[in-house]
Formats: C-alpha cells, structure tokens, sequence
C-alpha cells in the first residue's frame, strides 16, 4: 500500500513539469485593435524635412509647398470640417477633408501676415520720411503700430473693421459650401484674383511655381509678424524695432 501511494505522488509531480496540452491564450497585445498611429503615418518613408520622423500619411507631395512638414501629425486626423461653416444637420455633404482645411486656412493666414506686417512697418515710417496712416488727427497722433489697437478699439474704428472682416468671412465662407457639397473642384485658397493676370497664359509648373512663392513668402510673413510684435511688446516700439536695454549687465535672463 505505501509503495502504491509513493508512486502515485511521483506520477502527480511529474505531471506537474509537463507541457501543457491546452491550446495557446491569446496575449493581451495580441487582443488589442490596429493602433491609429498606423493610419496617421507612412512607415516605409521618411518626412523630407524631418527625415528623423516617418512622413504623415496625407503629405504626399500632391500639394504645392508639401514638404512632409507635420510633426504633431495634425494632417493625418480623419475629420470632417464642413461642419465648420455648415451645421451638419442643415444638408448632408461630402464634406472637407483635414489637409483641404488646413491648406485653406494656411494660405489665409499668410495671406494676412503678409497684409499685416507690411501695414504694422508702414504706419511706423519704415519705408519712407513719412509713415502711411490715414488722414485725420486721431490717427496721425498715434504713437506707433503697437498702441494702436488699444487707442483704435476705446475710439470705435475696430469695431468698423471686425464688422468688414466678418462680412468678407461670411461671403467667402460661401464657396466653402460649395467644395463640401462637391458643387465645385475649386483648390484650397483658389479665389480666381488675378487682376493683374500674373497666371493668365501660364504652364502649370509656372502656375505651380508663383503659387510655391505665395506660400513661402506667406510662411515667413506669419513667424515675422510674430517677431515684429514680440519686439514690440518688449519696448522696440520704432522700426527697426529693437529693444532699448540701457546697460546689457542689467538684463535679467
């Protein structure tokens, strides 16, 4: 009876140091949905700015001044912004895409700074003897561009302008409409202006050339139109806009 109880225990821990015969559990890892990085980026190809970095899935060089620039990924968020401009409830669209959107907003942006530096450098004089501001006490007595807003808004005139600019929104807004119902094929920031038919007769390459000129310069216009009011703000209130420090010892950094 003892020699059958030792063998039954040496049969049990053997058993015990067997390989299971149970199928394989599928890991946790194995179990978790396609990560949403995967559709964000293309892993074969590197950014061309940012060759450190794998290239975002919509920067595919079909745009104009596409240089795989994107390293928050912003490009690659699959949303619809027709809903921006139209609720969604109103009618159903096609919609905008995200790269649709932020070209759009990007040439609007470098179309302003551009606008907006050189008015912020004309008003100050710095291309003539005499600065270019409108006729009339109230604006020739401004002391610089950068009081301006302040002394413009306690005086009225910048309700006047927000109200021109809404208006602009608005009507622009219109062919946004349009595009995200697939009434029009128009580009992003394609207003037809051209006045002085600098396009008219034009190869696409030559097209595609002036349109990479807007972008850039659009581009440097919004990082100096920052750094002209960041100096500024500083106290370099007169162009060339640089900030009076007495003594460089009794700068605090």
């Amino acid at each position: 009876m003892m020699k059958l109880a030792v063998a039954s225990l040496l049969a049990g821990s053997a058993a015990a140091f067997a390989p299971s015969q149970q199928c394989a559990v599928k890991t946790s890892l194995d179990a978790m949905p396609e990560r949403m990085w995967n559709k964000m980026v293309d892993k074969n190809e590197r950014s061309k700015s940012m060759p450190f970095l794998p290239r975002p899935i919509n920067l595919d060089g079909s745009y104009v001044g596409d240089v795989g620039f994107d390293p928050f990924y912003l490009s690659s968020i699959d949303k619809n912004f027709a809903g921006f401009i139209q609720p969604p409830s109103w009618e159903e669209t096609e919609g905008l895409p995200t790269l649709y959107w932020m070209r759009e907003a990007e040439l609007k942006h470098g179309r302003v700074a551009m606008l907006a530096w050189f008015g912020w450098l004309a008003t100050d004089g710095a291309f003539g003897p005499v600065p270019l501001r409108f006729p009339g006490a109230v604006y020739q007595e401004v002391p610089s561009s950068f009081a301006a807003h302040d002394i413009m808004v306690s005086q009225g005139s910048l309700v006047v302008m927000l109200s021109l600019i809404g208006l602009i929104e608005f009507c622009t807004g219109a062919v946004l409409v349009e595009v995200s119902k697939g009434e029009s094929d128009r580009e992003a920031g394609d207003f037809k202006l051209d006045p002085l038919n600098f396009l008219k007769g034009k190869s696409k390459e030559q097209i595609d050339t002036m349109k990479l000129k807007e972008l850039q310069n659009g581009r440097t216009a919004m990082l100096a139109f920052a750094g002209v009011v960041t100096q500024a703000g500083l106290g370099g209130t007169e162009f060339p806009y640089l900030v009076p420090y007495p003594n460089v010892a009794d700068v605090t950094w």
